[in-house]
């Protein structure tokens, strides 16, 4: 999955206008304009088809006081403008009264400006940045998800009859209709869906869809939790991003590989290296391996994200790189030429798409643009390495909370400065308000631990 083929040529994105005469084809009555608050959580607000150019225009006002992150009650009005690239119908919402698309947002001050609080914005940003430098970046990410059935009020539970691993088939795996479906639904939308697959928990899934350029593949990392959440829901089952459900068993990742292009070639590729890898890969790597204890905040924003990066379960703990082995935070898979890429395996689906990119982005291409190289690949299982080895071996691990990992960032200039100071500030605050949410309640593993004994 994710950079494994050449990229391949698609049908031109459709502009302005080609919107508005295929919105009036595909008879669309409503709209829906999606965009994302600074955790990642999507929003939506709907208009009428006829207001579908004001949309397109960027003449949408909202309350951006209403949005967590964005900007305070006197500051309040915000702009939404409409990407026309990002047009689809959504499938599940067609009927006879005719039909609801959705178009991909970003934020703009009243005065039209970008808004520096819009997550889309910041990668756009970073990828701005990056082509200063003659790159750009492509993305294929790995999100795994869980499938729970609803409660009897239609919340989600933990419940599932589902006890497939790797690879299982019915009558083992209990959601391959559901999985048909939401691959249905996802090329309904434009997807080019490669694979999909029971993961190995019980009721943990994987789709994986072709890489794209970097601010497409976060627009399909939103589209991709709308499209399972909803398949889902209306199959009776709840689809969970949340990084580790269950205690025991293996935590869902979302691993991103990357891969940097240049005047039409992968720039990560050289023929001529023992190893296939230019020098401009090895100093993107080097640059993901200095900056990652930095980012760790942002792909990995919950503390929950942090009950899943432990040892034991798959999951990398260690900051080390590695061809061979899935234990190291950074893998190189097998494949050379125009498929040579890295898979960064910390981040968790809970994470924002596009801050996420932006930040592993900016650090790659610090190490790019200082010519950083990597410490020598790690090919035996850290996992079975002691405290002592792996110290020798100058390997550090990730922060082990969310509140060490908030530190880390702010310590990391490269990665304050990606985000900028509006995001930034408010990250912070929202993520250091949650830490102390959890460390603050009683738990109920505290309650059975302690509450009978004294």
């Amino acid at each position: 999955m994710g950079n494994e083929s050449s990229h391949a040529p698609q049908s031109p994105p459709l502009d302005r206008d080609g919107v508005l005469a295929q919105a009036e084809r595909d008879l669309v009555r409503f709209v829906y304009l999606q965009f994302t608050d600074i955790l990642g959580v999507t929003k939506n607000v709907l208009v009428p088809a006829e207001r579908l150019e004001s949309a397109l225009d960027g003449r949408i006002m909202f309350d951006g006081s209403s949005v967590h992150g964005f900007v305070r009650i006197q500051e309040s009005d915000m702009l939404l403008q409409a990407d026309p690239t990002t047009y689809a119908v959504l499938p599940w919402l067609q009927n006879g009264s005719g039909n609801t698309a959705r178009l991909i947002c970003d934020i703009n001050t009243p005065e039209g400006r970008p808004f520096p609080g819009c997550p889309r914005n910041v990668l756009k940003g970073a990828v701005a940045r990056a082509a200063a430098d003659g790159y750009g970046l492509y993305a294929g990410p790995e999100a795994e998800f869980f499938l729970f059935h609803q409660d009897a009020n239609g919340r989600p539970s933990l419940m599932t009859h589902d006890s497939g691993s790797y690879f299982d088939l019915s009558p083992v795996d209990k959601a391959e209709q559901a999985r048909q479906e939401m691959v249905s639904t996802l090329q309904a939308v434009g997807f080019h869906v490669e694979a999909a697959h029971h993961e190995v928990g019980p009721a943990q899934h994987e789709i994986g869809f072709r890489y794209d350029d970097a601010l497409r593949t976060a627009d399909n990392v939103l589209t991709f939790k709308l499209v399972v959440r909803t398949v889902a829901w209306r199959q009776g089952l709840w689809a969970t991003f949340m990084p580790k459900p269950i205690h025991g068993i293996a935590g869902s990742g979302m691993h991103i590989h990357q891969s940097l292009h240049r005047d039409g070639r992968n720039a990560f590729w050289d023929q001529d290296d023992p190893q296939g890898l230019s020098r401009v890969c090895r100093s993107y790597l080097a640059g993901l391996l200095a900056h990652a204890r930095g980012f760790c905040a942002v792909t990995n924003p919950l503390v929950n994200s942090y009950k899943r990066l432990v040892a034991g379960y798959e999951a990398p703990v260690y900051v080390a790189w590695s061809e061979a082995n899935r234990s190291p935070l950074v893998r190189v898979p097998s494949q050379r030429g125009e498929g040579t890429r890295l898979e960064l395996r910390s981040p968790d689906p809970s994470c924002n798409p596009y801050l996420a990119l932006a930040v592993t982005l900016e650090a790659g291409m610090d190490g790019v643009r200082r010519g950083l190289e990597p410490p020598p690949p790690v090919n035996r299982n850290i996992y079975a390495l002691d405290e002592t080895e792996r110290l020798h071996l100058g390997i550090p691990s990730l922060p082990g909370s969310l509140e060490e990992a908030l530190d880390e960032l702010l310590a990391d200039e490269v990665i304050t400065r990606a985000l900028g100071s509006h995001i930034l500030e408010r990250f912070v605050e929202a993520k250091r308000l949650e830490a102390e949410a959890y460390r603050t309640a009683v738990h109920q593993w505290e309650l059975d631990q302690y509450l009978g004994v004294f």
